[in-house]
């Protein structure tokens, strides 16, 4: 009996014991990645978040996924909705470790991120202060507010810069920020450009959708859809849209432009019809595709503003086509409609449609883009 707890105690030692040594060489070997992504909505985020992912690939650390960051109507404050609401987490896996900042922040940051070692990164001084101000104004001090997050100092680390594919960076990043000494970066801001950098498109794959949004989205395809194939547009027309869109000839590449027009303009540049399409032009093209694509019995629109349901209705009506939105705006499974349709076409500018285009490209589905290329070439390529 003697020997049986003696054994028995030794056995727990020894699990306890490898379960701190695993813990210690898990949270003290292992770098991590925080950002906040502060810039834009949605749209923006995504092509930032892709960028962070192939940085954190790239110095060979682990990526702490970050809350979207949503601004709600008559609300000064941010809203910060955990990852996983709208993406699944395990597909991420495939490709680098992640973990949610909530996990990071409940289970490692009080031993390997405490209060007074918490720096924040950034390229230079922010607001004339000699600081990284990482929490001034919003969304900045809301989000790291919701994970009760203070900084005791900055780090600088200009000339060093995101683009770990080129010119021996990502070896810079390393033996400067060495991972024993710094074992957390924290950024101000997303370690990613916006655009998405081309290197990091093909990193679209691993941002698989929750079930939550799928199933919504697939629900609402059987159940308002007639059955057959459908074409998912989107539509921005919106007045800040408007007023984005009268600097587009001062801009060649003006926010995802590069998705149709090339990161060099080497397809052309960016036009104001590609990025505030007239109503004339969307009737026309979309008449064009469903001549090509007979088997076509609905269209889904999304828009920020007017989904020009009355006029496709109008126009479309002899093709017995019908014409659908969503009752209530829902941008994600909006998003996921268009990304089940059977052909898309988006606006060339905007970073809402080039998540839809990115995420069909990992498919292999057709998409297209209002107004590119030109109608006489559109005309000569049916």
């Amino acid at each position: 009996m003697r020997f049986k707890m003696i054994s028995f105690l030794i056995f727990n030692f020894l699990v306890i014991c490898s379960f701190n040594l695993v813990f210690n060489i898990y949270s003290e070997n292992v770098g991590y990645v925080l950002y906040c992504p502060c810039m834009g909505r949605f749209g923006n985020q995504a092509d930032q978040f892709l960028g962070a992912l192939g940085f954190a690939k790239g110095i060979g650390r682990t990526l702490v996924l970050p809350p979207w960051v949503e601004y709600r109507y008559g609300e000064s404050k941010s809203i910060q909705v955990p990852f996983d609401t709208y993406f699944q987490v395990e597909p991420l896996q495939e490709y680098i470790p992640v973990m949610t900042m909530e996990q990071f922040m409940e289970k490692l940051a009080p031993t390997i991120w405490p209060p007074n070692k918490r720096i924040s990164f950034c390229y230079i001084p922010r607001g004339g202060t000699g600081n990284c101000n990482a929490k001034e104004g919003s969304p900045f001090g809301p989000f790291w507010d919701t994970f009760e997050v203070d900084f005791v100092g900055s780090e600088f680390y200009e000339p060093l810069h995101y683009d770990t594919y080129h010119r021996s960076m990502a070896k810079q990043w390393i033996a400067k920020y060495p991972i024993d000494k710094w074992p957390v970066l924290a950024f101000t801001g997303a370690p990613g450009s916006f655009p998405v950098q081309l290197e990091n498109r093909h990193l679209h794959k691993y941002l698989k959708w929750s079930s939550n949004i799928l199933e919504q989205a697939e629900k609402f395809v059987k159940e308002n859809l007639p059955k057959g194939a459908f074409v998912g547009i989107h539509l921005r027309n919106g007045i800040d849209w408007m007023r984005a869109c009268e600097h587009v000839n001062h801009s060649p590449n003006l926010f995802s432009a590069p998705q149709c027009l090339g990161y060099r303009n080497e397809k052309g540049v960016a036009t104001h019809e590609m990025c505030l399409t007239s109503r004339d032009v969307i009737i026309r093209q979309l008449k064009r595709l469903l001549k090509k694509m007979k088997e076509v019995k609905s269209v889904f629109v999304a828009s920020d503003h007017n989904h020009m349901i009355e006029d496709f209705n109008k126009h479309l009506r002899r093709m017995n086509v019908s014409v659908h939105k969503l009752p209530e705006s829902n941008p994600h499974v909006e998003l996921a409609i268009l990304g089940l349709s059977n052909h898309f076409i988006g606006n060339c500018i905007s970073s809402f449609s080039a998540f839809v285009k990115r995420e069909r490209d990992t498919m292999n589905l057709p998409s297209s883009f209002w107004a590119f290329p030109n109608e006489k070439i559109f005309r000569d390529e049916l």
